[in-house]
């Protein structure tokens, strides 16, 4: 464990160093050449590596042990970290849209050669960054927000690479300005899924689970009667909790340990549920059917 966290601590460092020097590359590039894909591509990078430092902060808070303070620990550090990229690249997209389209009502002439080879260089850097967060980001929310923002550049950098090839061949200005705001729409229709992942997590919606299979199941538990007041949520995109009343004979406490133990291995192997709380009831409830654990997704 401690020797993964180092790898993603070397990766992190890696993918913010190639950033940085991507994001000087093109403001010189874009100011020489007069090119916005360029300046937008600068800006765009100058705020990844401010994310991506943000995203290495949150994975060491995230492996923090929990404290009586923070007693579920500092999972949700990644989730909050992942939930401020996806804010900031959506801003970041409105104002390239914006600029984009004050650059179509106004072209201006631009370096076509400049342009490719900046873009060209931009684009192999961003694509080894890429590879290097590629493996993690189907692990972590956290990390697959930096991998976005990392694969978005690279695909930003084709875009204006298409444009310069345009550009320097034809002549066509507004080209530049066009592909700037194709890379900021594909930007946002990546990056809004994230935020929805991740509001929902911090709002405690209920997990996507199979809610009537999970009752029938427990009530499949011998000594079982009744399951009400059902709650679900999730610390991080990994830890999903539950916590319910049910309802069982009148019966000795060490009788119903065994039941509690039943009711949280079959949780766990069947529904991948980390945590479960139960209470045990008589008739208190039992007439109460209420699950609330439905989510509505934001």
């Amino acid at each position: 464990m401690g020797d993964e966290k180092e790898t993603t601590g070397v990766k992190f460092f890696e993918v913010t160093t190639l950033n940085l020097l991507i994001t000087v590359a093109e403001f010189i590039g874009g100011i020489a050449s007069g090119s916005l894909s360029l300046l937008s591509d600068a800006i765009h990078n100058l705020g990844d590596s401010a994310s991506i430092v943000m995203a290495f902060i949150a994975s060491k808070i995230s492996a923090c042990a929990s404290n009586q303070s923070k007693t579920f620990g500092y999972r949700r550090a990644e989730i909050l970290s992942s939930y401020f990229n996806s804010i900031f690249l959506i801003i970041m997209s409105a104002m390239l849209m914006w600029e984009a389209v004050q650059r179509l009502i106004h072209p201006e002439k631009v370096n076509g050669n400049l342009m490719l080879i900046v873009a060209v260089i931009g684009f192999v850097a961003n694509l080894a960054s890429a590879l290097l967060l590629h493996r993690g980001s189907s692990e972590s929310l956290n990390i697959k927000a930096t991998y976005l923002h990392i694969l978005s550049d690279a695909l930003s950098s084709i875009g204006v690479i298409i444009g310069a090839v345009i550009i320097k061949n034809f002549h066509i200005y507004w080209v530049d300005p066009l592909m700037t705001m194709l890379v900021s729409l594909y930007i946002a229709y990546e990056t809004i899924p994230l935020i929805i992942e991740s509001t929902n997590i911090l709002m405690e919606a209920g997990p996507k689970l199979d809610y009537d299979a999970i009752r029938n199941e427990v009530l499949d538990v011998p000594g079982v009667v009744n399951m009400h007041h059902v709650h679900t949520w999730m610390i991080d995109e990994h830890r999903v909790m539950l916590s319910a009343h049910i309802n069982l004979k009148d019966e000795y406490l060490s009788e119903v340990e065994p039941v509690y133990r039943t009711i949280e291995k079959m949780l766990k192997d069947k529904f991948n549920i980390e945590h479960v709380t139960l209470q045990a009831e008589v008739d208190r409830g039992l007439e109460s059917q209420t699950f609330t654990t439905k989510r509505d997704d934001v």
